[in-house]
């Protein structure tokens, strides 16, 4: 249920920004998952309907987009795009693969009044 302390983890930093920023409600929630969080999206929309009652967010509409992990290759220097771990670069082969992105899980946007 990693899932269900991320949406936690999500919901109370919208009641963060919310205090911060005055809204009383969240109409929809644009979350970037990177292919690479080890974040199944289809169980963060679960828990996200779950932890939201009762909440400013209860009822809001989350939208997650999903990116593409990039790497840079140590030994040829390509950038090359991963889905997932253990790819080798497709130019050399090579497993010595530098994470640049696709780990991140952050709100993009908050739709609110």
């Amino acid at each position: 249920m990693h899932e269900m302390a991320l949406c936690e983890g999500l919901v109370q930093a919208i009641e963060e920004q919310a205090t911060s920023q005055g809204f009383s409600r969240v109409h929809a929630v644009w979350l970037e998952v990177g292919a690479l969080a080890a974040v199944e999206c289809e169980a963060m929309r679960f828990n996200f309907d779950i932890i939201t009652k009762g909440t400013l967010a209860e009822d809001a509409r989350l939208d997650i987009v999903e990116v593409d992990g990039t790497a840079w290759c140590m030994p040829c220097g390509t950038s090359l795009k991963l889905r997932r771990f253990g790819e080798p670069c497709p130019r050399c082969g090579s497993h010595q693969l530098q994470l640049v992105d696709g780990k991140q899980i952050k709100i993009r946007q908050l739709e609110v009044t």
